[in-house]
């Protein structure tokens, strides 16, 4: 299984909102999500306009709005996210619960392709679908804290002086961006 840019995006985005939440951080701006982890502002935005509408986010307008997690992350199961954003978990239609095809196949109950990809399907769904949006987020933070770095989230970061930001005042990335994002 190799995840779509689609999902790896909205992945990230989301538990950075579920890292957010647990550092007090109410609402996250899209730019704050893009700038976190690199990610293409306007691409993300479409990502997120479908995690609203599936009722995992919400948005809140103004000058403290942003995105925040709608639904408690104990309750947001990883695979569930996957699928909304990348569809059916099995690698071929036939091994397939949700979105079956028949294959070629000229006696698919003998199959032992659809057999392999059968339990490589189960696999990968017994995985994703036993830990939590909140799991994540607790381990995420605990080797983050464990190993002494800080994370985006864990400062007031990206704002430069003025109304601006230093992702629209410095188009670079690198050390100039690095050094004027950790000034105060």
């Amino acid at each position: 299984m190799k995840l779509t840019k689609k999902a790896e995006y909205g992945l990230r985005a989301i538990i950075n909102l579920g890292i957010a939440q647990e550092l007090g951080r109410n609402r996250v701006s899209v730019a704050d999500l893009a700038y976190a982890d690199n990610l293409p502002m306007k691409f993300l935005e479409q990502i997120l306009i479908l995690l609203r509408d599936s009722g995992y986010v919400d948005t809140q307008r103004g000058k403290n709005g942003g995105y925040y997690l709608k639904k408690d992350p104990r309750t947001v199961k990883m695979g569930d996210l996957v699928r909304l954003l990348d569809g059916p978990l099995a690698p071929i239609a036939c091994a397939s619960q949700t979105a079956y095809e028949p294959c070629s196949c000229a006696d698919e109950d003998h199959c032992g392709l659809r057999m392999l990809m059968i339990d490589v399907r189960n696999a990968i769904s017994n995985i994703l679908d036993r830990y939590t949006l909140a799991d994540v987020v607790e381990v995420t933070l605990r080797k983050i804290r464990r190993n002494g770095v800080e994370h985006y989230f864990m400062k007031e970061r990206g704002k430069a002086p003025g109304n601006g930001t230093i992702r629209q005042a410095v188009k670079d990335e690198g050390f100039l961006a690095e050094l004027l994002l950790n000034k105060k």
